[in-house]
């Protein structure tokens, strides 16, 4: 028990004074997670906008397995992104494997889902009045989609950081496709599974602690905006 109270206090020192390797494991983390939601935010709000504006059939089979596609594991959506980026793989020419980039892009695969459905959600819980009239006073459909979506624009927010919050936590992905390489590849989760594995429970936990700092965060967040 001593031992395990000396390396939180230690742990808590690394934290406090910024020590450089949390700091640069932890700004790795926070700017895939950033970039790669930003990404997704980019394709997934016109895309739900269009499934949801659009009738066609098997219209509610596809919402239904884009919302089953929530708990997709993460090492399934990585071993997808690894055949598909080794070497054997169509595009593994490219040579992005063990890269940030191809990490950004197995976040995108794996939140994509989660932010597509939410948005489609969030537009069908807007009063059908608002569409109606925006297209009675002649909008066109993207002038109809834009104006819902601005109505909707607390539900469509809680979507991006809530997409945010699984892409700075899942560890499987970025183990496989990033492979953990310090000072290029390494993050929180992926940095956490390595150093306490070597036991090193110091860094271990000043990494979990800023790990369950950002969550702290999205959760304050989601609690207000659902307040809105």
């Amino acid at each position: 028990m001593e031992e395990l109270w000396q390396g939180f206090v230690k742990a808590l020192q690394l934290v406090v004074t910024l020590d450089p390797e949390v700091m640069e494991v932890s700004g790795r983390s926070l700017a895939i997670a950033a970039i790669s939601c930003s990404i997704t935010a980019l394709l997934s709000l016109p895309l739900a906008s269009l499934i949801h504006f659009s009738r066609f059939p098997g219209k509610r089979l596809l919402v239904n397995v884009i919302q089953t596609s929530y708990s997709f594991p993460t090492v399934a959506v990585g071993l997808f992104v690894l055949v598909l980026f080794s070497q054997a793989g169509p595009l593994g020419g490219l040579g992005l494997m063990f890269t940030p980039v191809v990490m950004v892009i197995g976040q995108v695969f794996l939140v994509m889902p989660i932010m597509l459905g939410l948005t489609i959600s969030a537009l069908s819980g807007i009063d059908k009045t608002i569409p109606e009239t925006a297209v009675s006073l002649g909008a066109s459909p993207f002038q109809t989609a834009v104006i819902t979506l601005r109505h909707a624009r607390f539900a469509v927010l809680t979507a991006v950081i809530m997409s945010f919050g699984r892409a700075v936590s899942e560890v499987g992905l970025a183990l496989m496709v990033g492979g953990n390489i310090r000072g290029f590849t390494r993050t929180l989760t992926t940095a956490i599974s390595l150093e306490t594995s070597k036991g090193d429970i110091e860094l271990s936990l000043a990494l979990g602690m800023v790990l369950i700092l950002i969550a702290l965060v999205i959760n304050i967040t989601l609690n207000r905006l659902q307040q809105r």
